[in-house]
């Protein structure tokens, strides 16, 4: 098969012109019959991988997803579209469930969703064998592996996919893995030489911020005055948390509740229903809201404790902004963050290689929260991304510390390293630059190398400031699989042996390091505007959700919002030129939302604004009411021809004019005849001059819209 088909499809299904990075390769790759590892940000498009794929292939997709909310979502999002999608889980009925299976089988159903543990049940794998399956898709791949963040032992069990069906393709996808993460994924499913596709993680509409954790709640109201009206969740670390914040931010006047495992499962269920319908604005949760939340249009996020994993804080700042319009993440951090997981660590029935894993990495988070380093430079070297520049859309960024030459300092540490044979954590390195006398240092003779109390001149603080410095920005890295102990990396190896130079923050005292806060910008007259719109069309959106009893981001995701009040659609054509505005779309709110702009157009047209498109519609509302040309030229203090030319644009976008009191049909096709040798935009006075003055200007323009009309053309 070739990407031409999956290029219609994406159009008609989703409107969309263009694939975002990597997806037309990936789908490539599955019409190959490719076995496919991707790791894509939340927000980076993973669904049109495998969705994509399975409405252009013969057969049906088999997506596992693990959570039953995120299924119903899909489905819904899918059937909005007019993709026939569907799932198995354990809300059905034994009738639906029958119905569903029916479907499958006469070959309605493109996509079929169902949990890990319904694929690997019994009593499904006869029905999985007699369907026609075209690809198998495994969402969170993560889950399977114990080097992940999330492990979930079920998803083990899906190995049986690649040995009973060999022979169809398998997609496995995740947003957030590791190396070690990544190739035990591959090994866990049996995936055959896979293709394996690395988006970059990189979502640089989110602004990353991060402060100390004093007075909370008053910086996070303060926060929330900022945006109002806006969708934004609150992460806290116990249940208890949640529901004291929710409460206090009631009191306060915002749209807020909360949520967590021990809500009850009604509760739960209508919480995130609230928040998807955009009638709470707020959740506060544990880490157990989110997964299941198809919802682009969430504005922010905001720990109020220290997460416990750089994976999930990726995971969870990037349930922002997925609809690619800016967002915001905000942390808080503490020591106490620190010391309460620590305690919850040691208090599990983990076994104690993954507790050593888990507290490495905690501490590999506290190091991200203090690091005076380009937060997205951090976080995507830790998903082995480089990014050699500043991101300017973070709080350290904002407020860059004061730097020096550390060239010195990171040949030392390195040159240390190398000489433990790479065999040391941390604290253990910081020990030896020192010159400790600790009792390790002398049973493995790391006292006798030569960097052995090369760095007495900085304080174990500024050393464990500096080292993690050089972890963030990917001179060194923790092998999680190796004791967590440091090892030198390519970049590392230039600095030591290569004489490349490298700038490090200089070491402060904690209680200096200030705080850093985002910097704003006023907004434009356009912008105002185009904001002031978007707010009408959400509204609009919100009426037609509550009327059909479906999410609002269902009939139009933000994005499209924000793309139709830049592009102002007057027409179905215009409107259909939109970002994420398909067939089925317009044909089921293009009407709606048309009107909706129109009306904006005029109003702001009426009271002096400059608003593109405003002065056609003035023309067409008035000839609509039965004035004349002449008449609406001289009210408008226009002339006559650009009122002329203001009916034919509008004629160009759909509107019923008569325009035979202008030109006759035979007139027509003797001036479309000659646009073969001229190209857009037709310049008027060629063609007058091509005719030698035998038709008038008003003759050319009705002339050139009609055909523009007739051809799709229409406003160009």
């Amino acid at each position: 098969m070739t990407l031409d088909l999956a290029h219609k499809a994406l159009k008609k299904y989703f409107g969309y012109d263009q694939f975002r990075p990597l997806q037309a390769e990936i789908i490539q790759a599955v019409y190959d019959k490719r076995d496919v590892m991707v790791l894509m940000p939340t927000g980076g498009g993973k669904s049109i991988c495998y969705q994509i794929p399975a409405i252009t292939m013969d057969g049906v997709a088999v997506v596992v997803s693990p959570l039953i909310a995120l299924m119903k979502d899909q489905v819904e999002g899918l059937s909005a579209n007019g993709i026939p999608a569907a799932y198995i889980n354990s809300t059905l009925t034994g009738e639906q469930t029958r119905n569903v299976e029916n479907a499958l089988l006469a070959g309605y159903v493109k996509l079929l969703y169902v949990s890990p543990e319904k694929l690997v049940s019994q009593g499904f794998q006869p029905l999985l064998k007699r369907l026609k399956i075209n690809l198998f898709a495994i969402d969170e791949a993560h889950c399977i592996s114990a080097w992940g963040h999330d492990f979930r032992p079920e998803y083990t069990q899906l190995r049986f996919l690649k040995e009973q069906f060999p022979e169809q393709p398998l997609i496995a996808l995740t947003a957030t893995a590791d190396k070690l993460t990544r190739k035990d994924i591959i090994g866990q499913l049996h995936l055959q030489e896979p293709a394996t596709f690395i988006a970059s993680f990189d979502r640089p509409n989110i602004s990353l911020q991060v402060r100390p954790g004093q007075k909370r709640f008053e910086q996070i109201v303060d926060f929330l005055k900022k945006h109002q009206r806006q969708s934004g969740i609150i992460y806290c670390l116990s249940r208890k948390g949640c529901q004291d914040l929710a409460s206090k931010l009631v009191a306060k006047g915002f749209k807020a509740d909360y949520y967590h495992a021990e809500v009850p499962a009604a509760q739960r269920s209508k919480v995130q229903e609230d928040f998807t319908n955009d009638r709470t604005l707020i959740i506060c949760a544990t880490i157990a809201f989110g997964m299941g939340i198809d919802k682009s249009n969430v504005r922010f996020v905001i720990h109020y404790n220290l997460p416990r994993n750089l994976e999930g804080y990726y995971q969870e700042i990037g349930r922002a902004g997925r609809d690619g319009l800016p967002a915001e993440a905000l942390l808080f951090f503490s020591y106490a963050d620190v010391n309460s997981y620590r305690d919850m660590i040691e208090q599990s029935e983990a076994d104690e290689t993954q507790k050593a894993l888990k507290i490495a990495k905690l501490n590999r988070m506290f190091q991200f929260a203090e690091a005076p380093v380009c937060r997205r430079k951090t976080v995507l070297y830790y998903f082995g991304e480089s990014y050699d520049r500043n991101c300017g859309n973070c709080d350290v960024c904002q407020n860059p510390p004061q730097q020096f030459d550390g060239t010195v300092a990171a040949q030392k540490a390195l040159s240390a390293l190398t000489r433990t044979q790479e065999q040391v954590g941390m604290n253990l390195l910081v020990d030896i630059l020192r010159g400790s006398q600790r009792r390790e240092i002398f049973e493995q003779r790391f006292n006798e190398i030569k960097t052995y109390g090369a760095g007495r001149e900085y304080t174990f603080e500024d050393w464990q400031f500096l080292l993690s410095q050089m972890l963030h920005v990917g001179l060194i890295e923790i092998a999680y699989d190796d004791h967590s102990r440091l090892k030198v990396t390519d970049e590392g190896k230039k600095i030591l042996f290569e004489g490349k130079k490298v700038k490090l923050a200089l070491p402060v005292p904690k209680a200096k390091r200030a705080e850093r806060q985002p910097r704003f910008q006023e907004k434009t007259k356009g912008q105002e505007l185009k904001d002031e719109l978007f707010e009408r069309l959400k509204m609009l959106r919100r009426s037609l959700a509550q009327q059909q009893g479906v999410p609002p981001y269902l009939i139009f995701s933000d994005a499209t919002l924000d793309d139709m009040s830049q592009k102002r659609p007057l027409a179905d054509a215009d409107m259909l030129a939109v970002s994420g505005v398909g067939e089925r779309k317009l044909q089921l709110y293009g009407d709606a939302f048309i009107e909706e702009i129109r009306r904006f157009v005029l109003e702001k047209s009426g009271d002096g604004s400059r608003v593109a498109g405003g002065t056609q519609l003035q023309s067409w509302e008035m000839f609509k009411k039965g004035r004349s040309v002449e008449e609406i030229a001289a009210e408008r203090d226009i002339s006559p021809v650009t009122v002329i030319s203001h009916l034919a644009t509008m004629y160009e976008r759909g509107e019923l004019i008569d325009i035979d009191r202008w030109v006759s049909p035979e007139e027509v096709d003797i001036i479309q005849g000659a646009l073969g040798m001229f190209s857009e935009p037709y310049p008027q006075k060629e063609l007058f001059e091509h005719f030698e003055g035998r038709f008038s200007y008003d003759k050319i323009r009705w002339a050139v819209a009609d055909f523009r009309r007739q051809n799709g053309a229409a406003g160009a």
